[in-house]
């Protein structure tokens, strides 16, 4: 975790994708929590997503408000902070993803399904993007997030 830690403070890209944004969050890269979901169930199905915010190397090709299609597979993906969190993540715009309305699987606070750290290279997201990238397995509106990505290489 020490080199992922040093790569980040060098402003190297990382995303934690369902676990992955679970480590991102207990090592401290992130802020939050990740608890039991609401249900206290498994959650597998697709979802929607809204994306947030699209002034970020993760979000840029997707249009703001731009609502996408996103499975999840989880048992702890209800991400909490304190208020005082949450106001200063909306005002630094570290929201990029949220379940899109009555959509929300795990009781996430603000529907909150996706973050950035304060300098914006740092990424975790409960659904699973990835899964979605070619028609041919359901869909491909989680490209765009990797699309974004190659086109932020610096």
């Amino acid at each position: 975790m020490q080199t992922v830690r040093e790569k980040a403070q060098k402003g190297v890209m990382i995303m934690g994708v369902c676990n992955g944004f679970q480590i991102l969050l207990e090592s401290g890269l992130l802020p939050g929590a990740l608890m039991r979901n609401a249900s206290l169930k498994f959650v597998c199905r697709e979802i929607k997503l809204e994306v947030a915010n699209t002034d970020t190397k993760f979000s840029r090709c997707y249009s703001k408000g731009q609502i996408i299609r996103c499975p999840v597979a989880h048992h702890d993906g209800n991400y909490f902070v304190d208020n005082d969190t949450l106001k200063q993540m909306e005002d630094n715009k570290q929201i990029v993803f949220r379940y899109a309305e009555n959509t929300n699987p795990n009781g996430s606070i603000s529907d909150i399904a996706g973050i950035i750290n304060k300098t914006g290279n740092v990424l975790g997201i409960m659904p699973h993007p990835e899964n979605f990238i070619e028609d041919a397995h359901g869909g491909d509106d989680g490209r765009l997030l990797f699309q974004s990505v190659l086109e932020s290489k610096n």
